[in-house]
């Protein structure tokens, strides 16, 4: 996008940054959804099914939340019980 149309537009320099955190927020609530989901299943099937996707989800928002941080766009504020 031209620089003009992204002024025009409001949003400057920071189009990389929105998606990406955009991105975050959507793997986030995919994470959310699967456990959800997991403890309403009916069948052990649906289960391991659920289970593999919440796995998968949850490696997903890991690779972006890294890539963000790489970047200095993410930063995740957590307490370590060994420091």
């Amino acid at each position: 996008m031209s620089g003009i149309l992204q002024k025009m537009m409001g949003i400057g320099g920071m189009t990389d940054q929105v998606v990406a955190m955009d991105l975050l927020i959507a793997a986030k609530s995919g994470v959310r959804n699967y456990a959800m989901a997991l403890t309403d299943t009916g069948t052990p099937e649906i289960k391991a099914t659920l289970t593999k996707q919440l796995e998968e989800a949850i490696d997903l928002h890991e690779k972006i939340s890294m890539y963000l941080i790489e970047l200095g766009w993410y930063h995740p504020w957590y307490v370590s019980r060994f420091s």
